[in-house]
């Protein structure tokens, strides 16, 4: 019997893509390439984050990463376009298909900062990641940031995530972190926070 056999078959297919107002989220592409090398020159976006995809090498890495972690069925990038063009990435990772437990991750262009796009991008993967995964046992996703990324609390803030705890210091981060958390729509409507 096949490992893909025993998945859920409530899960819908991951072949449909988040939605954001102003904003086309789509898988990346081998295209990208030269927009993630620009993206990466910024030095904001690389003091948060751990790969730099800032050569045409570590580019065609960088990609195949997200690749691997779609065919995975444990990382699910998005690169975030705005008139077409690339203004950022948003990403949910999962350990393992079937967790009840998520995380997203993002980072916008330098350019597009302060315009909204971070929270839009957000909350649009958000959602989907609800639909798309809750047949497959997903009720909570986290949204971590180290504690001094002021920027990074309040896209949780307007993306509906709620503060949850400071995460203790964690190689390869070096200071305290936060961590946010918004789970599925309980019975209510309303969303809830561990």
């Amino acid at each position: 019997m096949s490992h893909l056999s025993t998945r859920p078959t409530t899960m819908r297919s991951t072949s449909t893509r988040p939605t954001a107002d102003g904003l086309l989220l789509r898988p990346f592409e081998d295209a990208d390439a030269p927009a993630l090398i620009e993206a990466y020159r910024d030095e904001t976006l690389r003091r948060f984050t751990r790969t730099w995809p800032d050569d045409p090498e570590k580019a065609a890495q960088w990609l195949a990463v997200q690749y691997e972690g779609r065919r995975a069925g444990t990382r699910f990038a998005f690169a975030v376009l705005e008139a077409g063009e690339l203004v950022g990435n948003v990403v949910l990772k999962r350990g393992a298909p079937g967790g009840e437990r998520a995380e997203v991750g993002y980072w916008t262009v330098a350019a597009a900062r302060g315009r909204g796009v971070a929270p839009r991008a957000v909350e649009g993967l958000t959602v989907w990641a609800f639909d798309v995964f809750a047949g497959d046992g997903l009720l909570r996703i986290d949204l971590l940031h180290e504690g001094d990324n002021d920027a990074s609390c309040r896209v949780a803030e307007k993306s509906g995530y709620a503060f949850t705890e400071i995460l203790p210091a964690f190689p390869p981060y070096p200071m305290d972190g936060h961590r946010h958390s918004r789970k599925r729509l309980d019975a209510a409507g309303r969303h809830g926070s561990e």
